[in-house]
């Protein structure tokens, strides 16, 4: 399912193509994952784009938060996330998107971000990121799409560091 996920359009990959390239009956997907989005949320994991990010210091931490975020390795990725949503007003995805947040961001970073409001200052890293993902796989925006994605990196790499930062 993660290769035909990033091999063509979330609309495009069915279930009985998954199922077939995985040589199984799109019975058993459906019995195992319950719906295509589940599928989706299972195999293309937006933890892993921050992995390595978090693994170094605090300083630095927001741009290379969005380097990572903003990889052409994922454009695959973001293509599908954009495809799902729009295909689904589903509950259930909504949690998992929420929960994914919460897995890839605000758990590894809950231990060291510290000082006032860091839980909230957590939340609003989050929240940046989200919608960094939202205005790129959803929006669209063509300004944001366009432009160097070192340089998105860097000036919105510095309003997250301003959050991880914050002292006082």
């Amino acid at each position: 399912a993660r290769e035909l996920f990033d091999e063509v359009d979330y609309g495009q990959a069915s279930v009985r193509a998954i199922a077939a390239r995985a040589g199984a009956d799109p019975a058993l997907v459906i019995r195992y994952f319950k719906s295509k989005e589940n599928l989706f949320l299972e195999t293309v994991r937006f933890q892993e784009f921050f992995q390595p990010a978090l693994s170094g210091p605090l300083d630095g931490l927001g741009e290379r938060l969005l380097l990572a975020l903003l990889e052409d390795r994922h454009d695959a990725s973001f293509s599908a996330y954009r495809a799902m949503l729009r295909a689904s007003g589903s509950e259930v995805v909504r949690k998992r998107l929420n929960g994914a947040i919460q897995e890839m961001l605000v758990a590894p970073l809950a231990e060291r971000i510290t000082g006032p409001e860091a839980e909230l200052r957590l939340r609003l890293i989050a929240a940046q990121i989200s919608g960094l993902i939202n205005a790129i796989a959803n929006l669209e925006d063509e300004v944001i799409t366009s432009t160097d994605r070192r340089k998105v990196a860097r000036i919105y790499g510095e309003a997250v560091q301003r959050l991880i930062d914050l002292a006082g």
